[in-house]
Order: C-alpha cells, then structure tokens, then sequence
C-alpha cells in the first residue's frame, strides 16, 4: 500500500474509532483481566458493552458510559457454555439456574443422551417466550427419533421406517436444533445398530449440525464404543463428540491413553471428533440403564415385568447385574452405588446398596445388591450416584487439547457436578492441582464449546460478540457441592451479564431474565 494511501486508510480508521467512543456505551466495564476464550495469555482491558454486544475491547476509561462498573483487576471472560445439560424442561420452574449462574455458565445446551422433546419447534418457541437468566439450544435426541417410529421395539428400522426417522431428523434441524445427541447406552437407542445413526447423522451434515455421544459402554467395551462414535462422524460426515468422557471399572484404568490415542487418529486423518468430561469420580443415572442388559427393556415396562417373574430369564439378567457391580458401574462393591431419586419410597434416598441390604439384616454381598437392583426396577426404578471412575483417567482426558468442560446435570439432579463443575475445574483442577492452565480452562468452557456449536457470536470477547460475560476471582472460584450436600452453590463468581443484561451482580442474582433460545445453523424461520 502506498504512504499516501496508507494514510488515508488509517485516517478513515482513526475517525471510526473516535465516532465510536463519542457514543456512550450502555456499560463500561474497566480494569478487567481479560482471559478472553481463545486460549491466548490475559490482558488488562476495559470493554465497553452497547445493547447486547461487545462494541469494544481497549483502553477506554475517557469514554461515556451510562454504567460504569470497576472490575478491580478480577478477571473477566466469556460466559462459560455447558454442551450436555439436562434443565429443559427444569428451566420453566426454575429460570434462574442458580446453580449455574453462580459458576458463571450462561448458556445451556438441552436435548442430551438421545432424548429431546419431538418435535422440536414447539419446545424451542416455549423457551423463546420463556423469561429465564440464561440462554438455551437443543440438540435432537437420536432415542427420542427411534420410539417415536419403533416405540420400544427392539429390531432394525424398515426401509420406510428409516426414511421417516430421516424426515425426523430433517424437520428438528430446520426447526432449530443444533444437532443430534445419541444415548447409545440407552433403551431404546441401544437396540440401534451404528448405520442407522450414521444415516440420521448425514441429514444432520446437511444442516451443519454436530453429532454428540453417551457412547455404548464406558466400561469393558470402552474402546469399542470410542470407535463407533469416531465411525458415525467419520461416515457421516459430520463433527463428533464423546461426551461426559470417563473410564471406570477396576481393570479398565489407563483406558483414557487409548481413548485419546484414537481420537487424534481420527482428527488426523480429518474427522473432527471431540471430547467433553465432568470432574467427578461418580457418574449418575438410573438403576436399570446401568446394570441391566440393554435387551431387558425390549418391548417396554411389561416386558420386563414378564421377565423379572421368568426363572430363566431373571438369572441371566441377574448374571449381568452382578458382572456389572463386580467389574463396571459397580466399582467392586454395592456401597459405591447411592441411590439418589426414588420417587416410589423417598426413604431410600442417599443409602447404598450395601446400606439398605444391612437395614434388612442382609450381607451387603454383590449378589444379594443384585437382587436388590431387580426389586428396585420392579418397583419403579431409582436414579442412583456410581463411584467407579478414575481420578488419573479425568486428569489425562482434561489435559487434552480438544476436551471440554460439561456438567451433565441439571438445575435438579443431586449430583455435585450440577452446582460444581465449572468453579470444581478452576479451582481444584487449576488453582490447587495445576492440571491445567487458567486461560486453557476457560478456552475449554467458552471458546472451544462454541467452535463445536457454531454460536460464532458467543464464547469469545471480541468486539461484535455477545455480551455474555463473566467477572470472578481465580483466587476463590471454587466448587462446595459434595455427594452428600449436591445444591450447595459455589464461590467466587461476582458478576455474569447475559446478553449485556447483569444476571448475577456482587454475588446476588438480579431480577432481570435476558436469555434467549438459540438456534442451530439448519434454522428456517416460519
């Protein structure tokens, strides 16, 4: 470019910047330490907010603001985005989501482990007329597809059954789902074979979704089930992501190397497969889906009735349960299953197998906790808390330079990770263990999850971007939820605007509800 040019060039510049700053933003925020969400090192900034977008990131104390607000050198960084959560429809009672607020997560990606509402429209215009604190997308639930066309049968799809499963998927796509989530471990998703997904993954293609896995087995077919997730983006022709990645079970320990070995194999040859994980040593599902053979629940809750009352039938289920407790979500003993929501007897809450079998005068063997389990499911099932994780595996898998940080909990569930995950990271796993660097963690919670869901305005501070922000103090984050008191909330987030609206102002949520609905980039507007 010639001098003359140059100048004048930058002359223009110069009078944009200075028309800019004569505007008053709606709210200046100074003396932030920036961690900006792209990984890059902090940076001390002032950001100046109009409406609900980031006009400017600079030096920027002379300029007029109708709000100033002093950051006091805490660190200010994106929203953090949780990509497997389960508040929808939870929201609708509760639409602060404290426990997520105080974390300082802003937005919230419902429709996880194959099951969503169908359709989706209807959901996603309740959540836009919603006044909530927080933002929600939805991905489409692969499970929630399969029973609607197959109900619980387990059995392939025909050919005009797969074509509607395909024109499913298709409308939740342009209705505005963000992509698909498969529950493979789960009825009736678990009687699926990969090609039917694989089939439903490339309508998602279609629509720039991304496809997003509770794999198989997380257990003795830990590997196995990484593959297939890697095959069904890889063949499908779409982004793929395990998510709440973990190994348990005692001789499954290292798995993780493995795990991670094959998805940068696949990212090497082109696939763009992902991982997101929770930092807990306990996972929390239902009884049945995690000690029951998948084929148990074929034909629904009388099936399996029939079966539990069948001599033959209930020892091989029992065989399962056992080899389960002994080898996968049991972890080797029936105390390190809890029982946490059993809506048939609320006195079974909090105790363990191994508790219950002794209030009974029973020893708390495997094979007595596994007739227990078979009550339990006869009776109407619980959701229980799993200890059987590794704590060197969660460490390996945060390390990895494509892993995200997700709950997999709801404003509801009593699991710590629901009002813990996000300050558990900064605080435990950054602060006190050094597993990972601060801005690292924070590209993990914003930045990276935001790539995944093509939200392009979100996760990042950069002046056009959304205004969902976050002031803390990396000397305090941190998580207070435990397994025994899972709704305590966490500490040391100060501030978390939503669409340049305060949500969280000195620690205290405020009355205002800016969240919105997002939608994925298949969205056509009717």
């Amino acid at each position: 470019m010639r001098p003359a040019i140059f100048l004048l060039f930058l002359n223009c510049l110069t009078a944009v910047a200075s028309a800019q700053l004569a505007q008053p933003f709606d709210l200046l925020i100074t003396n932030a330490r920036v961690v900006d969400g792209a990984g890059n090192p902090y940076f001390y900034a002032d950001i100046g907010v109009r409406g609900d977008t980031i006009a400017a990131v600079g030096w920027l104390k002379g300029a007029p603001a109708k709000l100033r607000v002093d950051a006091g050198n805490l660190t200010l960084t994106p929203g953090f985005i949780d990509v497997h959560n389960h508040s929808y429809p939870d929201i609708f009672n509760t639409p602060t989501a404290p426990g997520y607020l105080l974390q300082g997560v802003t937005t919230l990606i419902g429709g996880p482990d194959g099951s969503s509402p169908l359709p989706i429209k209807p959901a996603l215009d309740r959540l836009s007329a919603h006044r909530m604190s927080v933002n929600m997308a939805l991905t489409v639930g692969h499970g929630s597809i399969r029973r609607s066309v197959l109900n619980m049968d387990n059995r392939p799809p025909t050919a005009a059954e797969l074509q509607k499963m395909r024109d499913l998927t298709r409308q939740a796509m342009l209705d505005g789902a963000i992509g698909m989530s498969t529950g493979l471990m789960y009825t009736p998703a678990n009687f699926a074979a990969t090609e039917e997904v694989i089939e439903l993954g490339k309508v998602v293609a279609e629509y720039g979704g991304f496809h997003v896995s509770h794999i198989r087995n997380e257990g003795d077919k830990l590997i196995e089930s990484v593959k297939e997730t890697i095959r069904i983006g890889e063949e499908g022709g779409l982004p793929t992501q395990i998510t709440h990645a973990k190994v348990g079970g005692k001789v499954n320990l290292g798995k993780s190397v493995e795990m991670l070995r094959l998805v940068g194999e696949a990212r090497a040859r082109g696939v763009d497969a992902t991982v997101d994980q929770y930092p807990y040593t306990a996972s929390h599902t239902s009884i049945g889906a995690a000690l029951f053979p998948a084929d148990a629940f074929g034909g629904g809750t009388s099936a399996l009735l029939e079966r539990l009352n069948a001599p033959a039938q209930r020892e091989r289920i029992k065989t399962e349960i056992i080899r389960r407790i002994e080898g996968e979500r049991g972890g080797g003993d029936p105390k390190n299953i809890v029982l946490t929501n059993c809506s048939f007897d609320r006195s079974l809450e909090r105790k363990s197998l191994s508790d219950i079998l002794r209030a009974r005068g029973q020893q708390p063997t495997i094979e007595n906790a596994s007739e227990l389990a078979m009550e339990i499911q006869k009776r109407g099932g619980c959701s229980a808390t799993f200890h059987w994780i590794f704590e060197e595996d969660i460490q390996r898998i945060m390390r990895y330079p494509f892993t995200m940080v997700a709950s997999d909990g709801s404003i509801t569930m009593a699991h710590p990770r629901s009002t813990g995950t996000f300050a558990r990271v900064l605080g435990r796993y950054v602060r006190e263990r050094k597993v990972i660097g601060f801005e690292d963690a924070i590209r993990k919670m914003s930045g990276l999850p935001a790539q995944r869901l093509r939200l392009y305005d979100r996760g990042i501070i950069r002046p056009g971007m959304k205004a969902d922000l976050v002031i803390l103090d990396p000397a305090t984050v941190a998580d207070k939820s435990t397994f025994e008191d899972p709704g305590a909330l966490a500490v040391g987030v100060r501030d978390v605007l939503v669409n340049g609206v305060f949500v969280v102002r000195d620690g205290k949520i405020t009355p205002d509800r800016p969240g919105r609905a997002l939608y994925g980039p298949g969205y056509k507007a009717r």
